[in-house]
């Protein structure tokens, strides 16, 4: 091929690049300009928060700003445990008001959280015991503002924020002592919480730890947070479990749960302000962004800063035609999409180092650092859309990539919480990082990006880095057999198996080595991984038409139903948490979900009881995920999602444990 061709070829590629993106993305017609504002349609109106916070949809009405580092939202669900949102439309009541880290739409986890609740009367200070029934009619949201009232306490909350800090205005009734709770959502025996009078503050952290590889360990930093609030102070203390300890400035280590209240005078009605400061470093620096961004107590001008923010941002897309359903809809994605990855850095652009690492860093070119980039489910339209609609920040994100590669030692491939995770098949950091270099982006260092692209590519880490969540998972059978065979289970993975997924992931990021070697003129390395990326075809079986699993014998698995989940034996599920069977068992869709949920042990027997029946007829049926219910210290709580379709009657189980309330060898 001829240098001219080339371009040429690239130019047609990135031109076809260009245009999946939009339509993946964004499946609406639309102009898009430099700084356009829609003479037809006020975009900001148009998002509506609460789509998406009802059943599997894990999102929450967040306000803030755009990629901030914490967003504000009520709180229906005082945990930080695994796949629980913060906030779900089917709960009654509102346990406080959270400074968050969700991903949102995600079944991940929250980390690094702090919780404020505004209460009148006597003290109650668990979750359970201080929340308040709330009505939806009350609420108002947007990406910018929220507000309720606490029908328990006739205590009306308004929310809004800043890029790394939050800001209450909150109206007491008249004649009753009003109390403002503070609590760190620490694991059991973990957290800090401090009372400085002096300050009229309460400052506090909330260590953070790894989820998928390396879960359960620490993740080598914390969520920090300084409140800061007005009103003269009657009375104050701290709490450790369930007991209230008045006039205790401090409490640590050793709680199931802890925080820190204050009681203001009585009086008429009054309003009060609470800004709340966060960072990822240390309580001075959570001071020091709440002063660098938010230093007075206008409530208002905060919020109207923050919608400016929204509207600028959400502005940069026109549409024309829809109904009014669908254009809500399409202005709501792209608030959704404008959560994360989120700022990490400080407002002087102070960051932890990844991966535990132990070090601190500074944002380069006065820039900021993002982490929590959901890569799998980001790398095919998210990103691409920001190289169109905020080059800059995507670069930003973009060298926060190879910042976590050069500190880490090789590309993550699912960076949450500063950490290696090995979440889900592919490695596609290559395929961010090529997309912003092909479409003209160059605020990042390309020689290190190859770099690590390379390295990725070709080496596997020893194996204490390995099992730490670094390379490629079975990186060593993909080169030699061409393939990732049935054999190699990748038992150092979160996801164990799943071995056509990563051939074919794999084959699709040499691809885009390939183009990006081209590129920069490494001609040998674009030809070796362009051949490579044909390692599709090995797991492509031509005599059925399908992608399929295969041996190193090179014999394909049987039997073989493309329109079926492959059958397994019904067992009790090994291992990990969250864990799902796949059984047939058309006996769970008859029982009562009400008998299952109150009967763990139950469960289990019924899991390891299903057979396998085939039917003569197609079979569709579903149960609407239930949500975790706590049901006693001692019982697990189960979510059960159950389907079944196709001619033989398949139901997939998926069960989720609450940690620390699970029966002997169910976990």
């Amino acid at each position: 091929m001829t240098p001219d061709k080339g371009v040429v070829s690239r130019d047609i590629g990135i031109r076809w690049l260009i245009r999946y993106c939009l339509l993946a993305a964004l499946p609406m017609v639309w102009a898009i300009t430099p700084q356009c504002v829609s003479a037809t349609v006020d975009s900001y109106r148009l998002v509506d928060p609460r789509i998406g916070t009802a059943n599997d949809g894990q999102t929450y009405p967040v306000v803030g700003m755009p990629f901030g580092m914490t967003g504000w939202t009520p709180e229906t669900q005082p945990t930080e445990d695994k796949c629980l949102s913060p906030y779900y439309d089917k709960d009654p009541k509102l346990t406080g008001f959270r400074g968050s880290h969700w991903l949102s739409g995600s079944c991940t986890q929250d980390y690094g959280t702090v919780t404020v609740m505004p209460t009148v009367g006597a003290l109650k200070v668990s979750p359970l015991a201080r929340a308040s029934l709330f009505r939806h009619a009350t609420e108002v949201m947007s990406p910018a503002y929220y507000s309720v009232m606490l029908d328990d306490y006739r205590t009306r909350v308004e929310l809004t924020g800043t890029m790394r800090s939050g800001m209450l205005r909150i109206t007491f009734p008249a004649g009753e002592t009003a109390n403002l709770l503070v609590e760190p959502n620490a694991k059991p025996g973990e957290g800090f919480v401090e009372v400085k009078l002096e300050r009229h503050e309460i400052v506090g952290y909330n260590p953070v730890h790894r989820l998928y590889q390396g879960a359960g360990q620490s993740a080598g930093f914390s969520g920090y947070f300084v409140v800061r609030f007005q009103g003269p102070v009657a009375k104050l203390g701290t709490w450790c479990g369930e007991a209230i300890m008045p006039d205790s400035m401090q409490q640590g280590k050793g709680c199931n749960r802890l925080g820190a209240y204050v009681s203001l005078e009585t009086g008429s009605v009054r309003q009060i302000l609470v800004k709340i400061g966060t960072s990822f470093t240390s309580i001075e620096e959570a001071e020091n962004n709440l002063d660098a961004e938010n230093n007075g107590w206008d409530f208002d001008g905060t919020r109207r800063a923050a919608e400016t923010a929204w509207r600028t941002l959400l502005q940069r897309i026109e549409i024309e035609g829809g109904t009014s359903a669908e254009q809500r809809t399409f202005y709501t994605a792209l608030f959704h999409a404008s959560l994360a990855p989120r700022v990490v850095s400080d407002a002087d652009g102070t960051y932890n180092g990844f991966a535990q690492e132990g070090k601190l860093h500074q944002a380069v070119n006065d820039g900021a650092y993002y982490d929590d980039f959901s890569l799998w489910d980001t790398f095919r339209a998210l990103h691409p859309l920001l190289t169109i609609l905020d080059p800059k920040r995507e670069e930003q994100m973009v060298q926060s990539l190879i910042d976590k590669g050069n500190q880490g030692g090789f590309l993550p491939i699912f960076p949450t919480w500063n950490s290696y995770t090995s979440e889900m098949t592919g490695d596609h950091a290559v395929a961010v990082i090529y997309d912003a270099y092909a479409k003209g982006l160059r605020g990042f260092n390309v020689q290190d990006a190859y770099q690590l692209v390379l390295q990725n590519a070709t080496v596997t880490p020893p194996h204490p880095d390995y099992v730490e969540g670094k390379g490629r998972r079975a990186l060593g059978s993909y080169d030699r057999y061409g393939f990732i065979p049935l054999e190699d289970e990748m038992l150092d993975a979160f996801h164990h198996h799943e071995q056509v997924s990563r051939t074919l992931e794999y084959a699709y990021d040499d691809f885009v080595t390939s183009q990006f070697a081209e590129a920069l003129g490494h001609h040998a390395d674009a030809e070796t991984f362009r051949r490579r990326s044909g390692n599709w075809k090995n797991v492509f079986d031509s005599s059925v038409g399908f992608v399929r699993g295969r041996y190193k014998n090179d014999t394909w698995v049987q039997p073989f139903d493309p329109a079926s989940p492959l059958p397994t034996s019904p067992r009790a599920c090994p291992g990990s948490t969250p864990f799902s069977c796949r059984t047939t068992c058309p006996a769970l869709l008859r029982q009562s979900v009400a008998t299952q949920l109150s009967s763990p042990s139950s469960m289990a027997s019924s899991l390891r009881s299903c057979t396998t029946r085939a039917t003569s007829r197609a079979t569709t049926s579903r149960i609407s995920t239930i949500s975790p219910a706590h049901l006693g210290r001692r019982r697990c709580a189960f979510a059960i999602s159950l389907r079944a379709s196709f001619t033989m009657t398949q139901v997939v189980c998926r069960v989720t444990t609450m940690p620390g309330r699970c029966l002997p060898g169910t976990c």
